[in-house]
């Protein structure tokens, strides 16, 4: 190429860019065809500009730094920022960006040594009275596959869950894999299961494409309610509004728990593949508030 049509190029490049019109950098940021309409109780989309180890400390992470992971390990040992994932639908490409969560070897919580897990908390979710388990709460998230880093789906995945205040039982389970005991369940789909652990329902693992959830908690109904969509489209309620045993309190948890197989002891024993290196992309993550049934689609 000619220098005269280099310097031409360049010229209109330059152009472009000084004319672009920059997006608002505001908490209602659109992304994409998806924006946040409701107001936010708590907002786990991770800035453009985050640094790895802004995961490390309660001053810079959106999540507690202390939780729920191997104890050799942290969170900027686990997350990882996918160069090519794209937008999810709530995020801004200028404002965020997905992250993932992984899990090796080392990803052993405590004494837990049948599960390999990672659980991102937000920062303000505490266990007991948190203002995400009052009223009508909605937790969205987007997750998209990794091929690199592929979930074993002969295992069973609780993804994303919430678990009651004295750790007896999940108000609900976003889960992937061969859930245990029930061998009925296709594995390579994503399951919403409810606080007696039954399926509601239930969407193939797509390999390319976004997949956006959000997951309604009526705390005052006790019900429970799923909305999907894949890429940009916008959201659509996949059940109705269902009876579930919202009481208890307790905290959401984002990430991957994998259970083992081969034991009836599932925290303590059982089998897990060495030399472990799995992950799932996250995006467009954020609980908010559904009062006067206020939900962004």
């Amino acid at each position: 190429m000619h220098s005269s049509l280099i310097g031409l190029v360049a010229a209109a490049a330059a152009a472009v860019v000084a004319t672009a019109v920059p997006r608002p950098l505001h908490s209602h940021a659109v992304a994409g065809n998806g924006a946040v309409k409701c107001p936010l109780v708590f907002d786990g989309r991770v800035k453009a500009a985050a640094e790895l180890s802004d995961f490390d400390s309660y001053g810079t992470s959106l999540f507690n730094p202390d939780y729920v992971k191997g104890q050799s390990l942290k969170w900027s040992d686990i997350i990882k920022f996918p160069a090519s994932a794209g937008s999810a639908r709530f995020d801004d490409a200028a404002q965020h960006k997905p992250f993932e969560v992984t899990i090796s070897d080392s990803s052993i919580f405590q004494t837990q040594k049948g599960f390999r897990r990672a659980g991102l908390q937000f920062q303000g979710d505490t266990n007991n009275d948190s203002p995400a388990t009052k009223g009508v709460k909605t937790i969205h998230f987007s997750v998209k596959w990794d091929a690199q880093r592929a979930l074993n789906l002969s295992h069973e995945y609780l993804n994303v869950w919430h678990e009651a205040a004295d750790y007896s039982a999940n108000q609900f389970n976003f889960e992937a894999g061969a859930i245990l005991g029930q061998s009925g369940l296709a594995r390579d789909t994503w399951k919403v299961l409810d606080r007696k652990n039954k399926q509601i329902w239930s969407t193939p693992i797509l390999k390319t494409d976004w997949q956006n959830f959000a997951i309604t908690l009526d705390f005052n109904k006790n019900t429970l309610q799923v909305y999907y969509s894949k890429g940009d489209d916008a959201l659509k309620s996949v059940t109705s509004a269902v009876s579930n045993d919202n009481s208890g309190g307790g905290q959401y948890q984002i990430g991957i728990l994998k259970k083992p197989t081969g034991t009836s002891d599932v925290v303590n024993a059982g089998y897990q593949e060495s030399r472990l290196n799995e992950g799932l992309i996250y995006g467009s993550l954020f609980i908010e508030d559904s009062a006067s049934a206020c939900i962004s689609l």
